[in-house]
């Protein structure tokens, strides 16, 4: 699929706002009294992040990548 790089820096601008929101929500969980209650939710939100943060990188190439060709 081909995106423009208007596509292109919309999404990353979601995942940049959804990571902040992820990060945000680990550090709530891991703050509570019983952390370990909320293991499978930190989990969950850690595995999220990471696969933003390779969607991110990957949509930076592409942005990189389309202005080194204009």
């Amino acid at each position: 699929m081909k995106f423009d790089v208007s596509e292109l820096v919309e999404a990353k601008r979601q995942i940049d706002s959804t990571l902040h929101k992820l990060r945000q929500t680990v550090k709530t969980f891991e703050a509570k009294e019983n952390a370990d209650r909320y293991k499978s939710q930190i989990t969950l939100a850690k595995r999220r992040i990471q696969a933003f943060e390779i969607s991110l990188a990957l949509i930076e190439r592409e942005i990189k990548d389309f202005n080194n060709k204009s």
